[in-house]
């Protein structure tokens, strides 16, 4: 459908409904849409038309559109224009049908979700460059008597508050529960030890890990048979590889004995031409990714659904895990331009991969909820860990940036904006051994609004890099709820989120990621503000409102060391406040001093 919609006929003039400045059009034969006003917004009802997909337009004027945000947004941030832009298929696997266009305020001019979470839609944007006018399309085939909803958002709210009301309307109550485990700092074996791991290597680290604070291992890919061999040529048989873990049940007891969590990494989608499982299971997986030297199961078959299922859930059973860290399933989107016919018996799950994978992840977390109840811990990372995922995962991890401190706090930050529920996490933390202690320092500042994963070898650290990460740690544990669960305000996503201000009850935490920034505060509301300077300079700028407020300043280096105490009083305006570089500084009001008689 994609390549035959040019832009003439994408942009051409309809009987278009208005709603709070939008202009909702219908370029497909069909039932008119349906409109329903509440507070929030509006809710157009859309029904399937006669023949073929159904395609629909929201158009504002560009007014002052600075940039659009999805899901998926990454790094491209900015106005495209409609000839640049391409479809792109989301669902419940890959991103979400959810959009934001915003301006220089970072408020919104248009946003907008569909509650069809599961099933495939294709989506395009950009802006024309005739009318000075931004669109979006919305193209998805619905069924005879099938609808769907799409919410559009009253102007003017900030961008992140209209994104969170959205999604909180597309809640569907049945998150998967968040034991504490999902909130605690976690240890990954993948960047520290990549595939060479081991029952001793991985023992070793975790103890180490737990003493830093840490109270989730994830082991990551390694630890099962053919796992040395090209790409994930040896993916499917799932069980240890016996040189490495002689004793895999013992092996994790051991781990959790220390205090931890286990998590194991299984890519269940994809299959190996080296294993076991190959021959049985080579005609459901009919993709092949020859730079990955795999295949990938196609959900759509009862087979392929069955084999993952049980692959993941005799893992669990068999080892003792506490849960599972599910890779590699948006893989199952190159099924989703497919139309495939049910067969009889219900061999395959109809034509869409979307509503595929819900059957699949719906029959795995009920079986593994059979395991572990509501301690049950379930990783999943980007792109799939938009709002239908919820039900499934309670760990939304950010995509793989190794050592990129810019691109963990944006990645953690977009999450966070779209999650409703479950615990956002970073990826994995890495840095050079031989870095300074504020270079290393200013990774784990990235992952300061979700929860961090470490991922560097802990018995290899220099005794600064430990106490660094071992102070870090602890500041988030002592600021957990202000960090993750309070009012989080990060600014415009074009900008990259260069601070962030995070507030609950009478405590905040800001965070300063590029020099030269300004950040407003009320001192007069919090009896705690802490400031974290991720910054090569030795300052941050606080622009202070209401009264003039006394405060005590006490400053750490980037390993937590004293670095200087004193009392200043604040008047409204700003002030330039002295913190080490990678280093922090908490003000606190000065008690007034009472005199006595």
């Amino acid at each position: 459908m994609a390549d035959i919609m040019d832009l003439a006929r994408l942009w051409a003039d309809h009987d278009a409904l208005h709603v709070h400045g939008v202009a909702v059009s219908l370029l497909t034969e069909g039932p008119r849409p349906e409109v329903e006003h509440d507070e929030d917004g509006a809710v157009i009802r859309l029904r399937a038309g006669t023949t073929g997909a159904t395609l629909l337009r929201l158009d504002v004027p560009l007014g002052d559109a600075v940039g659009y945000w999805h899901p998926a947004a990454g790094w491209d941030r900015h106005l495209v224009a409609d000839w640049a832009s391409r479809w792109r298929a989301v669902g419940l696997v890959d991103s979400a049908p959810l959009g934001c266009l915003y301006d220089a305020a970072g408020a919104a001019l248009l946003a907008f979700s569909s509650d069809r979470v599961a099933a495939t839609t294709r989506m395009r944007f950009g802006v024309a460059e005739p009318s000075a006018r931004f669109g979006v399309w919305l193209a998805m085939d619905l069924l005879p008597g099938e609808h769907c909803r799409i919410r559009v958002q009253a102007p003017g709210r900030p961008f992140a508050d209209a994104v969170r009301t959205l999604t909180r309307r597309l809640s569907a109550g049945d998150e998967l529960p968040l034991p504490d485990a999902a909130r605690t700092p976690a240890y990954s074996s993948w960047y520290s030890l990549h595939r060479d791991v081991d029952a001793a290597r991985v023992e070793a680290e975790a103890a180490l890990a737990a003493e830093a604070g840490c109270g989730v291992l994830l082991l990551d890919d390694g630890w099962q048979r053919h796992a040395d061999g090209a790409g994930y040529s040896g993916s499917g048989d799932w069980s240890p590889d016996p040189a490495k873990f002689p004793d895999f049940a013992a092996h994790v007891r051991t781990v959790q004995g220390l205090g931890l969590r286990y998590l194991a990494w299984i890519a269940p989608l994809l299959l190996g031409e080296r294993t076991e499982a190959y021959q049985a299971m080579k005609d459901f997986a009919p993709h092949a990714v020859p730079r990955l030297s795999c295949r990938v199961l196609d959900p759509r078959h009862a087979e392929a659904r069955r084999f993952v299922v049980e692959s993941c859930v005799d893992l669990v059973r068999r080892y003792g895990l506490d849960g599972l860290k599910i890779d590699f399933l948006d893989f199952a989107m190159v099924y989703a331009d497919e139309s495939v016919h049910a067969e009889e018996g219900g061999g395959r799950a109809g034509t869409d991969i979307g509503l595929a994978m819900r059957g699949l992840l719906t029959e795995l977390r009920d079986r593994l909820r059979e395991l572990r109840g509501d301690e049950l811990l379930i990783e999943f990372r980007q792109p799939y860990t938009g709002p239908g995922m919820l039900s499934f995962g309670n760990l939304l991890r950010a995509g793989d940036c190794p050592a990129d401190a810019t691109g963990n706090r944006v990645r953690t930050l977009d999450i966070g904006v779209a999650a409703t529920a479950g615990a956002v996490h970073s990826d994995m933390l890495m840095w050079d051994p031989g870095a300074s202690v504020r270079a290393a320092a200013r990774q784990l500042h990235s992952a300061l609004y979700a929860t961090p994963q470490i991922s560097v070898r802990l018995a290899e650290q220099s005794a600064e890099h430990r106490a660094m990460t071992t102070f870090w740690l602890g500041f988030w544990r002592d600021h957990r709820d202000v960090l993750t669960r309070g009012e989080i305000r990060a600014g415009r996503p074009d900008q990259l989120y260069g601070t962030v201000v995070a507030s609950s009850a009478q405590r905040a935490v800001i965070t300063f990621y590029a020099e030269h920034r300004l950040a407003a505060l009320d001192l007069e509301r919090f009896t705690e503000v802490a400031l974290v300077n991720s910054t090569a300079v030795d300052h941050v700028t606080l622009d202070i409102g209401g009264r003039a407020v006394e405060v005590g300043l006490d400053s750490s280096d980037a390993c937590g060391r004293p670095a200087g105490s004193s009392v200043r009083t604040l008047a409204p305006g700003p002030h330039t406040i002295p913190v080490p570089p990678s280093g922090l500084c908490v003000l606190r009001p000065v008690p007034p001093k009472h005199s006595s008689r």
